[in-house]
């Protein structure tokens, strides 16, 4: 039988990051926190990927509903991001596009991001102004002034915002963020801050130009309020994925998957603990947990206030 797991994060350390995922010198940038790669923690199927357990359980694990769409899969890429310094501007191509310049079998890359944390100030790049032609835009990444065509945006803690293939974006210092993606991290990137290139950080120009979308521009969606003793609000959803808000004051909420979808969960506020059968977890600030499909009803408790993001396929 399928139960509730823990998955240990894969952590990635590139020049932007900082210091808030884990504690060390180290700069730490991302933790991958559900990837197919990742082992579980503990358990019947403890040191399994999560890879093995989906090819060996199929819709038990996944779901109908998720079967259906993407096969034997993981359909999900869910990360958490501490940027520290710009990150590069990039942009993804969709589904056609990455078989058509990465090969068969690749995905593209929609996205979503829930900003957990926010220095006063924080910015993001997001979509290009409008007007902007596929030739302005050309000369403009060839000579380096795309800067000036990016939109701009100051971000808060518990803002949101969707990721369209073909959107050039770019992350700012100062945000501490959740991203939930296709299983796919094929990036294009069209501009690096003039870093010096490295073999690991090249410069993709006429992938990008291939794939860039002219009116893509993002859409801050801030946090809703919250007026009563629980809060489940959907924050994206789009063919791939729904991220919904989960936000619970000293009581308990119970969910249920319907056997149609696994549900990902990271507390990204507060404590709480999660119950199935005969089976608790207790979570901290950032912990996530997957929920298989065939687990059917569950429950979140806590004493105290809690907020946790929740991603379904």
């Amino acid at each position: 039988m399928l139960y509730p797991v823990q998955l240990i994060p894969e952590y990635r350390a590139y020049v932007w990051g900082g210091h808030r995922l884990r504690p060390g010198p180290e700069r730490t940038a991302e933790a991958w926190v559900v990837y197919e790669r990742d082992r579980i923690a503990a358990g019947p199927l403890a040191g399994r990927t999560l890879a093995q357990v989906v090819a060996e359980n199929g819709a038990e694990l996944l779901g109908q509903r998720v079967v259906q769409h993407t096969g034997l899969r993981f359909p999900l890429l869910i990360k958490l991001l501490d940027c520290a310094d710009w990150l590069s501007l990039q942009v993804h191509p969709n589904d056609e596009q990455a078989i058509r310049l990465e090969g068969a079998g690749q995905y593209g890359k929609t996205e979503a991001w829930h900003f957990i944390e926010a220095e006063p100030g924080a910015e993001i790049l997001c979509g290009l102004f409008p007007g902007v032609t596929a030739e302005r835009l050309a000369q403009a990444v060839r000579q380096g002034t795309l800067l000036g065509l990016m939109q701009r945006f100051t971000v808060h803690a518990g803002d949101s915002i969707f990721i369209s293939p073909g959107m050039i974006h770019a992350l700012g210092p100062g945000l501490l963020l959740y991203e939930v993606q296709q299983t796919s991290d094929v990036t294009y990137r069209v501009f690096d801050w003039n870093r010096p290139a490295t073999s690991a950080r090249k410069l993709h120009i006429e992938q990008s130009l291939a794939v860039a979308d002219l009116d893509a521009v993002g859409h801050l969606v801030p946090q809703p309020p919250f007026a009563s003793e629980h809060l489940l609000q959907s924050l994206v959803s789009c063919r791939y994925f729904t991220l919904e808000l989960l936000v619970g004051r000293s009581d308990s909420m119970t969910l249920d998957t319907g056997g149609e979808s696994f549900h990902a969960l990271t507390l990204v506020e507060g404590e709480a603990e999660l119950e199935w059968a005969d089976w608790r977890l207790r979570l901290r600030r950032f912990d996530t947990v997957l929920i298989p499909a065939s687990c059917g009803s569950y429950r979140i408790e806590s004493a105290g206030l809690f907020r946790v993001l929740k991603s379904t396929a």
